[in-house]
């Protein structure tokens, strides 16, 4: 199968998001690694795991690599798979499959109860040089707080200024860099711009929160869905846990459809307090990661796609001619 590795659109149906409560199905993603013979290769990939909302099962790993292993980030949490090739290996490449089965994530009672944030979930309050805490950021933080109370109000304060004064560009490749200053300048971006902005406002609120980077489940009995990697973001709200948010979903309603935002109603009362059941969790809140191993001697943004090192130089991942590869679904009966 060839891939085609340009992500500025993905072919997804934007149907109604509670279109059902759940799916499922076998994701497979393989990863071949062009022009890298006679040279050395390394390749992180993120690694699912099951949740409330979420089973993964049935792991399968294959390819020519000649060591793997899983690991844990200790900073960020983030779990990923490592793999790497000597240089002498030829045709590097790698399949990682799996049964995925996700269900709707929505939170039906949103009540703020006014208790304290857990000691545990304070650390979603801190700024860092991805949240940042001055500027144009503390400016508009401060406008939004402003008659404003308790967690759950401010919480959708952020949630609607993020709707109303930011809109989709399709021609940032993927899903965007997620650097706050940069969106915030441009009041446009793609879904991690989006969500790192919501992040961010929150944070400075005094609303915990944090970034989900996860894949879109295929729609069709057999689909490709390489270019179905999305962002959206949590926040929490204590007696209840985390909620999800995707304002960046709601803006790309309107650009695909051409609506204004009172046409968009209801899905962005939806999205706040609900995600659909066509998507998995591959990590959360995870940003400047140190991937052991790695000789890059900065931190990676974050681990949604495949990261490769040949040489021990990073690759880019939208590089087709020598990083290829491809995310295919094929859905299970319910």
């Amino acid at each position: 199968m060839k891939l085609n590795l340009l992500l500025l659109l993905t072919g997804f149906l934007f149907l109604h998001p509670a279109f059902s409560a759940q799916q499922q199905g076998i994701i497979r993603i393989q990863i071949d690694l062009k022009n890298a013979d006679s040279q050395t290769a390394k390749l992180w990939l993120p690694y699912p795991v099951s949740d409330l909302h979420q089973s993964i099962e049935d792991i399968k790993l294959q390819g020519n690599y000649n060591h793997t292993a899983v690991y844990r980030e200790a900073v960020s949490g983030a779990l990923f798979l490592y793999a790497e090739w000597p240089k002498q290996t030829a045709n590097k490449s790698v399949s990682f499959a799996f049964k995925a089965r996700a269900t709707e994530r929505k939170v039906t009672d949103l009540v703020d109860r006014g208790e304290a944030i857990p000691v545990e979930i304070q650390p979603y309050l801190a700024a860092d040089w991805w949240v940042p805490a001055e500027g144009e950021v503390a400016k508009i933080a401060g406008q939004i707080k402003a008659g404003h109370k308790g967690i759950l109000e401010k919480a959708r304060a952020v949630y609607d200024w993020v709707v109303e004064n930011t809109t989709r560009d399709p021609n940032i490749r993927g899903c965007g860099t997620g650097i706050v200053e940069r969106t915030l300048a441009k009041r446009s971006g793609k879904c991690a711009d989006l969500s790192s902005v919501y992040v961010a406002l929150a944070r400075n609120i005094g609303v915990p929160a944090r970034e989900v980077f996860g894949l879109r489940l295929g729609r069709k009995a057999e689909q490709d869905i390489t270019g179905g990697y999305h962002c959206w973001a949590e926040f929490y709200l204590p007696g209840t846990g985390w909620v999800p948010v995707d304002p960046s979903d709601v803006r790309k309603k309107m650009l695909i459809d051409h609506l204004s935002l009172d046409e968009v109603e209801d899905f962005r009362d939806y999205y706040f307090g609900a995600v659909d059941a066509y998507r998995i969790v591959l990590e959360r809140g995870g940003r400047g990661i140190r991937l052991p191993y790695s000789d890059e001697t900065q931190a990676l943004n974050y681990l949604m796609y495949p990261y490769a090192e040949i040489n021990g130089k990073a690759v880019d991942y939208f590089d087709a001619e020598r990083f290829q590869y491809y995310v295919w679904f094929e859905e299970l009966k319910k």
